[in-house]
């Protein structure tokens, strides 16, 4: 009975920045694409002083953030009526299909963060919802 061969670990050295969906810059993790993850995608992303992401959900996928520096305000909700404020040391979830937009209020200070998401392919499961962008102040 043959199986299929057993995946190698990989050393991602994070280098190339990339532009997402949601607005933001993000500095290359593990996806799919390059480690042949099946279930998980990670990436850093550093959110510019007065940074603002566009509002968007991922469909059917989790997302955990550690912040490693600065703080960002997160609105969410089906209708961005909920928010919560992000600081250096904090883990947050975003549970699967749950709308969000997260921001940077600092005039001086980055926020940088790792994240993590449900989502191999990390992009495909954005969904932009440009009818909640005016909701969020």
């Amino acid at each position: 009975m043959s199986s299929s061969p057993r995946p190698d670990c990989k050393l991602i050295r994070p280098a190339i920045p990339y532009d997402g969906k949601q607005g933001f810059s993000y500095l290359e993790g593990i996806c799919s694409e390059n480690s042949g993850s099946q279930g998980i995608a990670m990436m850093l992303l550093t959110v510019p002083p007065g940074g603002r992401a566009k509002a968007h959900l991922h469909e059917g996928h989790e997302t955990a953030i550690f912040v490693l520096s600065g703080e960002v305000e997160c609105f969410y909700g089906d209708k961005l009526e909920n928010r919560i404020i992000t600081k250096a040391g904090d883990m947050f979830y975003i549970p699967a299909g749950m709308p969000h937009l997260p921001v940077n209020r600092s005039k001086t200070e980055s926020c940088s963060c790792v994240i993590a998401r449900t989502d191999p392919r990390e992009q495909e499961s954005v969904v932009l919802l440009p009818q909640l962008e005016v909701l969020a102040d």
